[in-house]
């Protein structure tokens, strides 16, 4: 092979080398958290851990956040008929935001037994990036309401965040303090509506991330590095080319 095709081959495959690591870099981290409620029902105080899995898909110029529950939490004493029980939760926010985001999903599409775990359906709502940085989502108050009553689950292990979103704002606005305005969402499967954002209450400050997010900086600089060498590279073998051509 002559040293130009050479030059150039060397020059290509730096490229590609560094491309690849920048684009392998993750925007989002999730785990599966366990949460232990305390729910407040209308014949008294029951408690049930279950595992949270929060969910973040970007649509539009905000995301669409769904939560699951992987456990049945609370009962009822009565049999819930089709279409009785109508669940919705709320989930923190924090990092570079604050308040609280709303979610909701269905009603249960079948009976529940009477004294079973109610297993709750996935509740979605969507969220508006008011700041750019890292937001993160934590399990926060579960509502549910049936037969006329309303059962109010509450997290009593100060669970860790389930959900970690790299996120720019419309604008590109810097991250930092809080955002104003509420967050909503609508029923229905999979439905979502509502701006995301935050309520007027505080959620502390960013839970120190480690991981994914660190390795994805230091697999960037690395794919910097090998551009920059390729680079180098290509330019000696030129200027070596020349030289040899004189």
């Amino acid at each position: 092979m002559s040293y130009p095709k050479r030059t150039a081959a060397l020059a290509s495959a730096a490229a590609l080398a560094g491309s690849a690591v920048l684009l392998a870099a993750p925007a989002a981290h999730a785990d599966v958290v366990d949460v232990n409620y305390r729910c407040q029902t209308p014949i008294g105080v029951k408690s049930a851990v279950s595992p949270i899995d929060i969910k973040g898909v970007k649509s539009g110029s905000g995301y669409t956040i769904t939560m699951s529950w992987q456990k049945g939490v609370s009962s009822s004493p009565v049999e819930l008929g089709k279409g009785a029980m109508s669940p919705s939760a709320t989930i923190k926010l924090g990092g570079a935001d604050s308040g609280t985001l709303e979610v909701s999903g269905p009603a249960n599409a079948a009976a529940i037994p009477a004294n079973t775990p109610i297993k709750i359906s996935d509740l979605s709502g969507t969220y508006t990036p008011k700041k750019s940085g890292k937001v993160t989502f934590t399990a926060g108050t579960l509502t549910i309401k049936a037969l006329g009553t309303t059962t109010t689950c509450t997290p009593t292990n100060s669970p860790k965040a389930s959900l970690t979103l790299d996120v720019t704002a419309a604008g590109g606005s810097s991250s930092g303090g809080s955002s104003s305005g509420t967050s909503g969402s609508t029923g229905g499967s999979g439905g979502s509506g509502g701006s995301g954002g935050s309520g007027g209450s505080s959620t502390g400050g960013q839970l120190p991330q480690t991981g994914p997010e660190d390795s994805a900086i230091a697999l960037g600089t690395l794919g910097g590095t090998v551009l920059l060498a390729g680079a180098a590279g290509a330019l000696w073998l030129t200027r070596r080319t020349q030289t040899a051509h004189r």
